[in-house]
């Protein structure tokens, strides 16, 4: 077949908290071919999870489910494209690790642990494991070394080793059964190159390296004695990993037969190591030195590339963690960001939402009840639905027309606790200021500042541990679709946020990685630079707002100061 004009098609698979996107891209300039989404079937009715516990979990039949209908998807809109795709690159939510057997199938996918929360992937914002979180960061301070030196220096219940604690001793049953763990960044890459032996598996850098406390200074992952003092299953574990982690420029293997067919693809074309969405993100994002690139979705990852300079490395405090070519290869990749960020706003969206779902169909029911008629289910569906909708943009509407300050209301964007800086998943949001006159949409607006000051939060601490930022760039669904937010984002921090272009620039910093695993370019910098997305916008701030928000934000630290010492 010929190819289409444009030249060199690759694909990024992204894997979000809710959904699976697949991209095709042409690696010559970036342009977007086509591209498709599937939520996953379980997680979008609430299977395996419980907020009030914090527990989230996701079942592996929901990636490949969702994974086979995009790319059936892109067959029937795009076919001619797949047909041409020369390399694929993955990126997943993180850390979301599972137990698998010694042939790397997740435990959820054996008929007897099918429907065991323990047998599923857990999902990068389940808190289960704060306890064991605890345990790790109390350890490794009396320890003669530091394994959460380059964490940050606190290891969160979000993370590798203490999710894989928390199961261990949950469900010791599992343990029996599992031969090691895998994140999700790294099961999709052996699935669809049919690797089936842990010894065979690239670990990713920027999973091993961010959650799991590999680093070169260790010569790898803690060692033997401090993982046997937290629970003997960890040793066992860790036996499993090996000792290398590799970065995302690099080739995985190579797609099978069997998965060529399921996903029209042609077989034999390379699979990049995986890496997290955050990072890839960034890359799509134009991550460079000095560049700041806000990921903001559900939650936020605020991303950031230094050089490793002259002397030897020095861990920045209260992120999480740093790690040599996690994002961009020959360049220590930093993490930080936000536990809940559009997380927030859905929540207070979820609670407006709930005498709409759980009133308003007996309210509907007992008016015809009066008048003897049969009460429409499909009509109060469809006025369900249309208030869903409308509610959000309602909202944001009425917010805009407040000042900065009028209302009085000061929130903490803490609602799933709090990532950076300094992780703490103990702590709990609050609202005060609360008086009779206040309104759903002054509510709202002191939830977006609370993330705007979250943002600044993180800023600040970049900055005072000696990692310069000379501008921000912003990605994601809610830098796009909320102007409001990022207007308030831009006040916070006093700078000009850059808007990047395109929906899929976490899908495009994927692609990227499978250009080069592809060999169309050379290094990632070189595809970087051939296919990165142009500026859509620059959101300015308001200098008088800024003066506002300055005393505002000194109020959030000290509400924020009282609340911690009250919970912990």
């Amino acid at each position: 077949m010929e190819r289409t004009q444009g030249g060199h098609y690759v694909i990024g698979i992204d894997y979000g908290t809710d959904s699976c996107r697949a991209v095709i891209t042409d690696a010559a300039g970036g342009r977007e071919a086509a591209s498709a989404v599937a939520v996953y079937p379980r997680w979008a009715q609430g299977l395996y999870c419980e907020p009030i516990e914090a527990r989230f979990r996701q079942h592996p039949r929901d990636y490949i489910e969702s994974l086979e209908s995009v790319m059936t998807q892109l067959a029937e809109s795009a076919g001619e494209y797949l047909s041409q795709v020369e390399g694929i690159a993955i990126d997943t939510t993180g850390s979301t690790p599972c137990l698998v057997t010694d042939t790397l199938v997740p435990l959820a996918l054996l008929p007897e642990y099918d429907s065991n929360p323990d047998a599923m992937f857990v999902l990068w914002k389940d808190h289960t494991a704060t306890g064991e979180a605890d345990e790790i960061n109390r350890l490794a301070r009396q320890w003669h070394t530091d394994y959460t030196a380059f964490e940050g220096g606190v290891y969160s219940s979000e993370w590798f080793w203490a999710k894989l604690l928390h199961l261990v001793r949950t469900s010791p049953e599992l343990c029996k059964v599992a031969a090691s763990a895998l994140e999700h960044c790294d099961w999709i890459p052996a699935l669809l190159t049919g690797t089936t032996s842990p010894a065979q598996v690239k670990r990713s850098r920027c999973a091993m390296g961010h959650k799991a406390m590999w680093h070169e200074r260790f010569g790898g992952y803690p060692d033997d004695e401090f993982l046997n003092r937290l629970h003997p299953e960890l040793v066992r574990i860790k036996n499993s990993l090996g000792v290398e982690t590799y970065t995302s420029d690099q080739k995985f293997a190579t797609l099978t037969a069997e998965w060529a067919r399921r996903l029209h693809l042609p077989e034999g074309i390379p699979v990049a190591v995986g890496a997290y969405d955050a990072h890839m993100g960034a890359v799509g994002g134009g991550v460079e030195k000095g560049v700041l690139v806000k990921v903001m979705g559900t939650s936020t990852c605020d991303m950031i590339v230094g050089p490793h300079g002259k002397s030897d490395e020095q861990p920045v405090k209260g992120i999480c963690g740093q790690v040599d070519g996690s994002i961009i290869p020959g360049l220590v990749g930093y993490e930080a960001g936000q536990s809940a960020f559009g997380d927030v706003y859905a929540w207070f969206k979820s609670l407006l939402m709930w005498p709409v779902e759980q009133v308003l169909p007996y309210a509907v029911g007992a008016v015809h009840e009066k008048e003897g008629t049969q009460a429409p289910a499909a009509a109060i569906r469809a006025l369900s639905a249309e208030i869903s909708a409308r509610i959000m943009p309602a909202l944001e509407a009425e917010a805009a027309k407040l000042e900065p300050g009028a209302s009085g209301v000061l929130a903490l964007d803490w609602l799933n606790g709090r990532r950076t800086p300094d992780a703490n998943q103990k702590l709990k949001s609050a609202l005060a200021g609360l008086t009779l006159g206040t309104t759903a949409p002054m509510i709202y607006r002191a939830l977006i500042e609370a993330t705007a000051f979250g943002t600044r939060a993180i800023v600040e601490r970049f900055e005072q541990e000696g990692v310069a930022i000379e501008k921000i760039r912003a990605i994601g669904g809610v830098a796009r679709k909320s102007p409001l937010v990022m207007r308030t984002v831009a006040d916070v921090l006093g700078r000009p946020i850059e808007v990047v272009a395109g929906e899929q620039s976490v899908a495009l910093g994927a692609a990227m990685f499978a250009a080069v695993v592809a060999g169309i370019y050379a290094s990632l910098r070189d595809a970087q630079a051939a296919m990165k997305p142009e500026i859509e916008s620059v959101v300015l701030p308001d200098n008088d707002h800024a003066a506002i928000y300055d005393r505002l934000y000194r109020e959030y630290l000290k509400l924020g100061a009282f609340i911690e010492k009250e919970l912990t």
